[in-house]
């Protein structure tokens, strides 16, 4: 087979959208309820930075993912939409308290957050992220929160920092099958150091939160090297996966190799089942944070 290299060419090479890719309007009350609330307190989400295709659906169902640490990465991954830029140190340290607020407003059951990626700080923001947590907390006990974190330069003490805070459910993403890791991420992450962040969570003892990870589908992967993925992720410990379809953000951005049919999907459900995982969501408008709580429920039913 063809290197990793050869199958993500730069050229643009992505076929037409199928007919199965369909994104829903905006419809309900909560729609400009959810997007008043989230300018009002002046908070970024990932649903927009990163043009997520389901926005219209989780705002209307009174759903977002929040986006701490600002809306500028320091990383540049071939796949994301996310504006790549060096803070230099900067952090708003309101954003904490924001959240909460948001959270209490909302009336919030169950929580993602996000951050970006911020190698110029210390911690890679380990502890506004823990912060964020304790507030939200503090201002709804009974809500739950999942964190889904960058693999914080791999750094153990950081990663401990979020852990004590306690999350509901860690998420770190794998987003793609080894031999592609190296020319789908930016060369800062690693499909290894993913799998250690994850594999460290879970070793957390009594403390340790149910943990997520998920694939992009339709950049050149195999089954096989699929399988080989899946079964990383469980002996890293992994309880929840979603598998989705890369969509390319833009001609700046990676190539669609392949748009995989629903029917596929589900196929793929059935095997990351079949290997131990709580919960998997699959199908191609599916995200990292898509009905998250519902899975999350799946694993504690398991």
């Amino acid at each position: 087979m063809a290197s990793s290299e050869a199958r993500v060419p730069l050229a643009d090479a992505s076929p037409r959208l199928p007919s199965w890719i369909r994104v829903r309007p905006p419809h309900g009350s909560r729609y400009p309820e959810v997007r008043g609330l989230l300018d009002g307190l002046g908070l970024g989400t990932v649903c927009r930075e990163a043009r997520c295709p389901n926005l219209p659906e989780c705002w209307s169902e009174g759903a977002a993912t929040l986006m701490l640490l600002g809306t500028d990465c320091t990383r540049r991954c071939g796949f994301c939409a996310v504006t790549t830029h060096w803070p230099k140190g900067v952090v708003d340290r309101s954003e904490p308290a924001r959240v909460a607020e948001a959270v209490r407003r909302w009336g919030l059951r169950y929580l993602v957050v996000t951050q970006v990626c911020r190698d110029d700080l210390p911690d890679g923001g380990a502890e506004l992220m823990a912060e964020t947590v304790r507030r939200v907390r503090a201002a709804s006990p009974t809500t739950l929160v999942e964190l889904l974190i960058g693999d914080l330069a791999g750094e153990e003490g950081s990663l401990q920092r979020v852990l004590t805070a306690r999350p509901d459910v860690l998420a770190h993403n794998l987003e793609t099958v080894r031999s592609l890791s190296s020319s789908v991420r930016d060369p800062r992450a690693g499909y290894d150091r993913s799998l250690e962040v994850l594999a460290r969570a879970k070793r957390a003892g009594a403390d340790a939160p149910v943990t997520k990870s998920s694939i992009m589908l339709g950049l050149g992967e195999s089954d096989e090297e699929l399988d080989r993925a899946y079964r990383d992720l469980r002996a890293a410990g992994v309880d929840l996966l979603t598998l989705g379809q890369y969509l390319r953000p833009s001609a700046r951005h990676l190539p669609v190799l392949r748009y995989v049919p629903p029917e596929e999907f589900a196929r793929q459900r059935e095997r990351a089942l079949a290997l131990g995982f709580a919960g998997v969501e699959a199908g191609p408008l599916v995200r990292s944070s898509y009905r998250a709580e519902s899975l999350y429920r799946a694993a504690l039913r398991s």
